[in-house]
């Protein structure tokens, strides 16, 4: 795909008139993961547009130069290098799946940009890479919310059925690493292929292991909601998690009305309208909202608002450093203390370039084709 260009209408202002500061994206707006990267472009876009109307960054312009790798790793790698050798840009916030973006991250470390990834998985930033932060929660993080949930419910036994993919393979190892301190076993282990329509076999496998108390799956893209719909038709009673990978409307109507009663963890932006009053993350969340729906039309989603965590932290970090230089940049990124956004509150540092914990999931149930906030287990 040829780069989108989105620099917005304030360009022609005079006062705008220097060299642009560059920022790259690479997200897969089309393809099997374009529920998750169409909103991050759309964000980018419009963020991006909102800065220029605002003045830019340093009084100069901001030009987000974009690139939809539709759901191909090797495609990302490539536009990667593109961004680095011939877009000369200064920072890039995109990556939409853990295997895209581990396939770009050699390039930008290498060439010293700063790059924020949009991805779930904990190898992003673990080990530590020096230019490498990321804004949705971690596979780990996820699990361990999960895990809680479980654990206040009694749950001791449990099938587990995983995407073969970068962020499902991520996730699943996660899981079984942290999974023996929250006293679960998973006594039924299956998985199903990107492409893969059909999971019921593997479903009928989990549904006839003796002592299953309820059913995880780690994935993102189509395949939970193909997940759901199988589960549903084969009259699977136990109670289903899905991973903060489909914190999306999207999922809800892939999945139909099979997603009743599914549980998962989320981000505070799938329930803004929800939060307490003084939640700090309240205002931001109900901001995001009103400028996405009223220029796309189309409801806010978890990956939406890791594009916007994402351009925020780097225009918030351009603006500090007083510099376009990705150094500059970086050094900013890892000072960055409590940063408010809608997937949660940020402190980044040395040993940590994610800055989220536990307790900026909150845990959600889909009730009449909406979310609600599940009440704890007692």
């Amino acid at each position: 795909m040829v780069a989108t260009a989105v620099a917005g209408p304030a360009l022609t202002s005079p006062a705008l008139a220097a060299d642009p500061i560059k920022i790259g994206s690479v997200v897969s707006a089309t393809g099997p993961a374009a529920f998750l990267g169409d909103p991050e472009a759309k964000t980018l876009k419009l963020y991006v547009d909102e800065l220029n109307k605002k003045g830019g960054l340093l009084g100069r312009p901001v030009e987000l130069v974009l690139y939809d790798d539709g759901g191909d790793a090797n495609k990302a790698r490539t536009f990667a290098t593109r961004l680095v050798e011939d877009d000369k840009v200064v920072a890039m916030v995109g990556g939409t799946s853990t295997g895209a973006t581990m396939a770009m991250i050699p390039v930008f470390e290498e060439a010293g940009i700063p790059f924020v990834s949009l991805a779930g998985g904990i190898e992003i930033i673990e080990p530590v890479r020096a230019f490498v932060f990321k804004t949705p929660h971690t596979d780990k993080t996820a699990c361990q919310k999960i895990f809680e949930d479980m654990k206040a419910r009694g749950i001791t036994k449990i099938g587990m059925i995983s995407g073969t993919d970068g962020f499902g393979k991520s996730m699943r190892n996660q899981c079984l690493k942290v999974i023996g301190q929250y006293g679960i076993t998973v006594v039924a282990d299956e998985s199903y292929g990107a492409t893969d329509s059909d999971m019921t076999p593997q479903l009928n496998k989990i549904k006839n292991t003796a002592g299953v108390e309820a059913v995880l799956n780690p994935g993102f893209g189509q395949g939970p909601a193909i997940v759901t719909r199988n589960y549903a038709q084969l009259g699977i009673k136990l109670p289903l998690y899905q991973s903060h990978g489909v914190a999306s409307k999207s999922f809800i109507e892939l999945a139909g009305p099979a997603a009743e009663g599914v549980r998962l963890p989320a981000p505070a932006i799938l329930i803004g309208d929800k939060l307490a009053d003084n939640d700090p993350q309240k205002p931001v969340v109900a901001q995001y909202k009103s400028s996405y729906e009223k220029t796309t039309g189309q409801p806010v989603s978890t990956f939406g608002g890791y594009g916007y965590d994402g351009i925020q932290l780097v225009a918030r970090a351009i603006e500090s450093a007083k510099s376009s230089d990705p150094k500059k940049i970086r050094d900013a990124l890892e000072a960055t203390k409590g940063y408010v956004g809608v997937t949660g509150i940020y402190t980044f540092a040395p040993a940590d370039h994610l800055g989220l914990g536990t307790d900026s999931f909150r845990m959600l149930v889909i009730r009449n084709g909406d979310w609600a906030i599940e009440a704890p287990a007692r």
